[in-house]
């Protein structure tokens, strides 16, 4: 049994496609390394193996989610460690590179691994002499590094020759040394999907493609190449962990969820008042059940691992948000997804759903799902992501990727039938046409190549027709 099998629990946020850990350290404390804002699975280990979470250490300033460091500190006093050149704005221990933490027989050791950002830290954990580990946040994971554009397009080449020579630094260490990273598939902070969360420095050099480049040239222009957009807020988030996020108290009436979050019961007058005053309804149902029925202009984002991402990309963080449930869903997951990357303004859900919105006398609308041949004479836009639309998509649709079409949405065309991979996507993108203005949607069963096949049309490939 490895060193990480007995003493390391890594926690998969599969929505994010980050990992964060907990570090047994062999004597009843434990070390959180990145954890998140909800912190109920890192508790959870922390209880199972009754572990008292001594030391919270963040790799980076995270874009992508709050962190539970400050939160840590609050309720186990646990020293939060983090890179000087971040100035956090709240109390932790400062570390710059070389800087050593003695963990009780186990040491830490920052290195600076500038790239991802500017003050990134890398933690390499020793026993001894012997390097065991290294936890190399948004620096070297698994078959590539993580993007360099955080910081905006000015800066992104010069990042990304940082990241270059902060790579050749981590591996240089020996090549068993296990690698631990934070972000990993479907996280919009990489650049290349994949499975693996976990790897070894020798590993990487035979099979990470990045290390593979020639020279620091080579190696910007791969990585740059692979970039694709990322979520509006990822713009803020970083700033906020800078300031500390806001300490959650915990609520007596829910043992079991430290800092539970509450959604309150709306009625459908409340619901329609938020809406006139510029808030935002979310529909976090199953698509087919949205499209049987929802509040003209209420958004689908289904309560599914992706939940925060979408929620993120599409409704901004200062509008007031009601959600629409079914009885039986976790009105506390929805919370949870939404405190993790800063949306605070849940103002609650509507008690009794579609039916007391019509009870009420308020009018609801309703989505045809179409199959590929009744899809016939309707324009058809597509919704996937720019790379699956360039891959291969239907001749002639107008391409508007989900993430970027609030604004473009008034000038969708009329009537369309909306297309993704299976459907899910379309169905979000019907609320924000229908606050555009569009009537007569209908969403696409199936994926562009049932359309295709249907249609007898061959698949075109490239980027033409992309608007993002």
């Amino acid at each position: 049994m490895s060193f990480a099998d007995d003493h390391l629990v890594p926690l998969v946020d599969e929505g994010l496609g980050n990992s964060s850990y907990l570090l047994d350290l062999g004597d009843g404390r434990a070390l959180a390394m990145d954890a998140g804002r909800d912190l109920r699975a890192l508790r959870a280990a922390a209880e199972r193996r009754r572990l008292h979470i001594a030391f919270a250490a963040d790799t980076h300033l995270h874009a992508d989610f709050l962190s539970g460091a400050v939160q840590l500190g609050h309720d186990t006093g646990a020293t939060v460690l983090a890179s000087a050149a971040g100035r956090r704005a709240f109390a932790h221990q400062v570390l710059v590179d070389g800087d050593e933490v003695d963990l009780g027989g186990l040491t830490l050791r920052a290195l600076a691994t500038p790239g991802h950002t500017d003050e990134h830290l890398s933690f390499l954990l020793l026993d001894g002499g012997r390097e065991l580990g290294v936890f190399t946040g948004g620096s070297l994971i698994v078959n590539s590094a993580a993007r360099t554009d955080l910081l905006g397009a000015a800066r992104t080449e010069e990042l990304a020759r940082a990241q270059y020579r902060s790579l050749k630094r981590l591996t240089a260490l020996p090549d068993e040394t296990a690698v631990w990273p934070t972000h990993g598939a479907d996280s919009f902070c990489s650049v290349q999907p994949g499975a693996e969360r976990a790897t070894t420095i020798g590993a990487q050099k035979q099979a990470n493609p990045l290390l593979a480049a020639p020279d620091g040239d080579g190696f910007v222009a791969q990585l740059v190449a692979g970039l694709g957009t990322c979520p509006a807020y990822f713009d803020r988030l970083g700033e906020t962990n800078r300031r500390g996020p806001a300490v959650l108290t915990a609520q007596p009436a829910l043992p079991d969820l430290s800092a539970q979050p509450a959604l309150p019961d709306l009625s459908a007058q409340q619901v329609r008042a938020l809406m006139a005053d510029g808030g935002h309804v979310v529909d976090v149902r199953p698509a087919p059940d949205y499209a049987a029925g929802h509040l003209p202009g209420s958004l689908s984002i289904p309560l599914c691992d992706q939940f925060a991402t979408w929620l993120g990309r599409l409704l901004p963080d200062t509008a007031p948000l009601a959600f629409v449930a079914d009885e039986d869903q976790d009105l506390s997951e929805i919370a949870w997804q939404a405190y993790k990357i800063g949306y605070e303004r849940l103002v609650g859900r509507l008690v009794g759903g579609t039916d007391t919105w019509l009870a009420d006398g308020s009018p609801q609308a309703t989505t045809a799902s179409l199959a590929a041949g009744r899809a016939a004479g309707r324009p058809y836009v597509d919704v996937r992501q720019e790379s699956e639309f360039a891959a291969g998509h239907v001749p002639g649709a107008a391409h508007i990727a989900l993430g970027a079409l609030s604004e473009p949405a008034a000038s969708a065309p009329a009537g369309p039938i909306v297309a993704c991979g299976h459907g899910e996507r379309a169905m979000t993108a019907v609320g924000l046409l229908e606050r555009a203005g569009h009537r007569d949607i209908a969403v696409l069963d199936g994926g562009p190549a049932d359309y295709a096949t249907t249609h007898g049309r061959q698949f075109a490939q490239g980027a033409e027709g992309i608007h993002s």
